[in-house]
């Protein structure tokens, strides 16, 4: 499997990583992209190696950036199967980070933008190890939906920000994805932002950090 290209900062406090934070771009973005939130973060989490990829394929739907799947078709089965395809691909690449800054499990979060937080709400519960959680802006929870796969899952936190003027990933996602995890006893948090569309406001970028700062 190639090597993710992939874009790291911190930790700002200039010691070894105490924590490390795994962020996932959105569709036709890239790992540059999404470490422009580390800064951020960093101030409350100054031991913290914040690490950002590009996802594997170009995107077919952009002349630039890259994708974790195909979108081109927009129904359950396709998205479902786009998820999984790349999920291996995402669970090697947390592998080798906490192999590499020699972190624990519980030590671990991903941080997924909208396909980024498909992705990070896929792997993260289906990671091998319970890692400390999921931070997931304007996505989606695309999984299977029976007891069986149920039980193959870790129950880990979650936080959910999603904007109601999204025309991107309707809202409806949001309260599907709440539903869905609660159903199955996962810790949920976050909640809507008025009048936001398809990015990441002030006010995400506290609770997001609050939300690491409680799970790490």
């Amino acid at each position: 499997m190639e090597q993710l290209k992939t874009y790291t900062y911190g930790p700002v406090s200039g010691s070894d990583p105490q924590q490390l934070v795994i962020l996932l771009h959105g569709l036709g973005s890239n790992g540059q992209d999404l470490i422009g939130l580390a800064p951020f973060f960093a101030q409350s989490l100054p031991g913290a190696i914040f690490v950002s990829p590009d996802a594997p394929q170009p995107c077919d739907m952009a002349p630039m950036g890259h994708q974790w799947f195909s979108l081109q078709e927009w129904t359950p089965e396709s998205i479902l199967r786009g998820v999984q395809d790349a999920a291996p691909i995402v669970e090697v690449f947390i592998t080798e980070q906490i192999e590499k800054y020699d972190m624990s499990a519980d030590k671990t979060v991903l941080v997924g933008f909208s396909q980024g937080t498909m992705m990070s709400l896929y792997a993260g519960p289906h990671y091998p190890e319970k890692l400390a959680g999921v931070l997931g802006y304007s996505g989606a929870l695309v999984w299977e939906d029976s007891p069986a796969a149920a039980g193959k899952r870790q129950n880990i936190p979650v936080r959910l920000i999603h904007g109601d003027a999204d025309p991107v990933v309707p809202v409806a996602a949001y309260h599907h994805a709440l539903a869905a995890l609660e159903k199955e006893s996962f810790d949920v948090s976050g909640g809507i932002t008025p009048g936001l569309m398809h990015n990441i406001d002030e006010a995400g970028i506290e609770s997001g950090s609050q939300f690491l700062r409680d799970v790490l």
